[in-house]
């Protein structure tokens, strides 16, 4: 082929693409992958605000009304901007319904946000306790079959049979001898029990026992308990110093658990809320006015949004027609229960770091290659939503975020090394090195808004960070076991 020919066939195919891209253009704007501007551009004035849309450019201004619920699920990989959506949410809520918000705080993360605020933090622990056998308007009866499901799920103890019904018996004891009457409830005035009484009557109970395998499986069931009740770790077993009545009705509120002793105190702890915050929320009328009343966050409560004996569940079933919303978040989506996951009226899809977790949340919401394309390449801040439609609809119901809009500016920073890039909400960063006892990274650290993975490990170890602390941090902000051994192998060969 002569020059002649490749300059015709050059041009050809230049022309071609500039048709095609052309031609791809009109279709978009001719069928937006996105819902119509009218379900989008909804009333600010009953709506919260969270970003335009990257086809149109459409204002979305979210609201339950025309969904089939006001829950919500946030997936995304550490510092995609999750907890950034859910305070700017939560703000904007607030402002527009007036809407309450009730935290479970796994870590502690959003402690400095909620005191700026001007919410409440309540940190469970020394200084505050949860007496597990407080009502909250509950009958004794219905309180014990609560404890019990809560046990277990958390001890895994079904199966169990002669061990569950020592528990539960001993529950009935405590109350009794407290002077309750079982069946009745609102009976608040009366001092209840706390799980040292259950304990010590189960210690009686295996000092009587006659047979020797009634003395074996009561003595069990004391030990189980008696975990909880420990001098200096009996934060669910002393009397109350949280208004539980009060919760739903205070504006922010941050329960945070870091603080408790183990991720067993954490599940008990969060699970027994929940299932307070699940009556209250059924003793509620429902109002006319427009708006929520609550919102419940559970942000990375693996174990209490993923089992399907947790109350998170009926909230979601039940939440709509009291005007209870739920808000899950979790870097790993098949660590929210399916009931949840599949019911929610929206979900927001962040950056996702796993194929397993992309495949799971596309098969789940079934959207396109568009969107799909998209999560590939998010950033921090980038988001894709799902809207489930009260009625049916024969548009997507998945579109594109250029960005979420916050209410101050998100901010991130690049971790690089070896030409790769781990990018995350500054804030994120900032909370996680506070969270581990480390201060802020300085300046010198930063070129152009990057920090090298090398040169961030030297600091932490020059700042006596421990090598498993160095570790578990470099394992939290996304990088795995092969790049964490390159950086180390790479620091050894430098010297």
């Amino acid at each position: 082929m002569d020059w002649s020919e490749h300059i015709k066939t050059a041009s050809l195919l230049r022309f071609s693409d500039s048709t095609n891209r052309h031609l791809g253009e009109r279709m978009l704007l001719t069928h937006p992958p996105e819902p119509p501007p009218e379900l989008l551009l909804n009333d600010p004035l009953d709506s919260v605000y969270i970003g335009r849309t990257r086809a149109m450019k459409v204002p979305f201004y979210w609201t339950y009304q025309n969904l089939t619920n006001p829950h919500i699920a946030i997936v995304g990989v550490t510092g995609a901007g999750k907890s950034y959506l859910v305070k700017t949410f939560l703000t904007r809520a607030a402002l527009v319904w007036k809407t309450n918000a009730l935290i479970i705080d796994w870590a502690g993360e959003y402690v400095d946000w909620v005191a700026q605020t001007g919410g409440e933090v309540i940190e469970l622990g020394p200084k505050n306790s949860l007496n597990l056998m407080d009502l909250g308007g509950n009958s004794p009866l219905n309180r014990i079959r609560q404890l019990m499901r809560t046990f277990e799920i958390l001890l895994e103890s079904k199966g169990k049979d002669d061990e569950q019904r020592v528990i539960e018996e001993a529950l009935e004891e405590a109350y009794m001898e407290k002077g309750f009457a079982l069946h009745k409830r609102n009976q608040d005035a009366a001092e209840p029990p706390t799980l040292k009484n259950v304990h010590a009557i189960l210690l009686r109970k295996a000092v009587s026992a006659e047979a020797l395998w009634v003395k074996e499986y009561t003595a069990n069931a004391a030990k189980l308990i008696g975990r909880f009740t420990r001098e200096g770790m009996d934060f669910l077993a002393r009397p109350s110093s949280l208004e539980l009545a009060r919760l739903t009705t205070s504006g922010l509120v941050d329960i945070v658990l870091k603080k408790l002793p183990d991720e067993e105190f954490r599940v008990l702890a969060g699970l027994s809320i929940l299932q307070y915050l699940k009556e209250r929320m059924r003793e509620e009328d429902w109002s006319p006015t427009k708006g929520l009343k609550l919102f419940v966050v559970l942000d990375e409560a693996w174990k209490i949004a993923l089992d399907d004996r947790s109350d998170a569940i009926m909230i979601v079933r039940e939440g709509r027609k009291y005007q209870f919303g739920l808000i899950v978040a979790s870097q790993n989506p098949t660590d929210i229960n399916e009931a949840i996951f599949s019911n929610v009226g929206t979900t927001f899809i962040l950056n996702l770091k796993f194929q397993r977790f992309k495949d799971y949340v596309r098969g789940s919401l079934k959207y396109s290659d568009y969107v799909a394309e998209a999560i590939e390449k998010f950033g921090v801040g980038n988001a894709a939503v799902n809207l489930t439609f009260s009625t049916k609809t024969d548009f997507p119901r998945t579109f594109l975020l250029d960005r979420i809009h916050g209410e101050e500016p998100l901010q991130e920073v690049i971790i690089a090394f070896e030409g790769s890039e781990l990018r995350m909400e500054k804030g994120e960063l900032k909370r996680r090195l506070a969270y581990e006892g480390i201060g802020a990274l300085p300046g010198q650290l930063f070129m152009d808004g990057k920090v090298d993975a090398i040169a961030l490990v030297k600091w932490l170890e020059e700042n006596k960070v421990g090598r498993a602390k160095v570790i578990g941090l470099l394992n939290y902000l996304g990088l795995d076991a092969e790049t964490i051994t390159r950086i180390f192998r790479r620091m050894k060969k430098d010297g």
